[in-house]
């Protein structure tokens, strides 16, 4: 679980990050250094939150039946999935327009005072930290009980973050952010559908979907589910030698489905077609 942890602490991480550059950088550059406070109690706030519902999530199920712990696992793998769908595109889209847009609603925050800064600072890295408490939780279920390496992971990819977003807020770092969240969003599709592999299993241990028995394939004989490569199976695609005809069905749609449009190219904006050349004939003159 390590490689994925880190991979999605990474990403979530630096578009954290880069938020945090973005805002500050505005305000030195615009001569408004003393709205940086306002914007960091925004994000500490955030971080807060974050910090305190991925605790709730991960400890504040551990006295529910068998079940409930695999309903609430299994729900919170699929939400998972969801949101990192939602991510890679739409940092697809955003990541060359994200500098302006921010710009922009600081720049209005500070004709409303403190209170709209730190707002401002709260709603852009909070949309990361529920969605990385959320991820978190999925990741540690996986994992399964006393496994740390989950967290090993999220802190690697999250100090990794923060390094990389006080590189580039010196200006010694520069990122083509494109090609970043363009193959660190490949990445994640196919770690998101791991999880949602793992979150319909643990939907069919719960009673809640039907097909746990059946399997689509068990090639626990030929892959050692203890040995190192099971476990880096495991670790960056969810994978198990145990998978039920659900779960492969599910993996292979999400992961064809999304991989092919987050990869299409985006279609050129059309334009009203132009003239051949050839000019239009004045009408002709009707009879008096």
């Amino acid at each position: 679980m390590f490689a994925s942890n880190a991979l999605i602490g990474l990403r979530e991480g630096l578009e954290a990050a880069l938020v945090v550059v973005i805002l500050l950088a505005f305000l030195t550059k615009t001569g408004r250094s003393w709205a940086n406070r306002y914007v960091w109690l925004g994000v500490a706030t955030a971080v807060t939150l974050s910090v305190v519902l991925g605790a709730v999530l991960t400890y504040g199920t551990r006295q529910l039946t068998f079940e409930a712990q695999e309903l609430i696992g299994g729900s919170a793998s699929i939400i998972a999935v969801g949101f990192v769908t939602a991510m890679v595109f739409w940092m697809k889209g955003a990541a060359r327009t994200i500098s302006g847009e921010l710009k922009g609603r600081l720049d209005r925050a500070l004709d409303l005072g403190p209170l709209a800064i730190a707002l401002v600072g709260f709603l852009g890295v909070g949309r990361e930290g529920l969605e990385t408490a959320i991820f978190f939780y999925a990741t540690a279920q996986a994992a399964g009980a006393g496994n740390n390496v989950p967290l090993l992971g999220w802190l690697v990819g999250l100090v990794g973050a923060v390094v990389l977003g006080y590189l580039m807020y010196r200006g010694v770092l520069k990122i083509n952010l494109s090609t970043f969240f363009r193959w660190t969003g490949v990445g994640l599709v196919l770690v998101a559908g791991g999880i949602l592999s793992y979150g319909i299993h643990d939907l069919q241990e719960a009673r809640f979907l039907p097909g746990l028995s059946t399997l689509a394939f068990d090639v626990s004989g030929v892959v050692d589910p203890g040995s190192w490569y099971a476990a880096l199976l495991k670790g960056t695609l969810n994978f198990t030698p145990q998978t039920t005809v659900l779960q492969a069905v599910a993996w292979v749609l999400y992961v064809g489905i999304v991989l092919f449009l987050f990869l299409r190219p985006a279609r050129p904006a059309s334009f009203p077609a132009a003239s051949s050349g050839a000019t239009t004939a004045p009408a002709r003159p009707t009879a008096a």
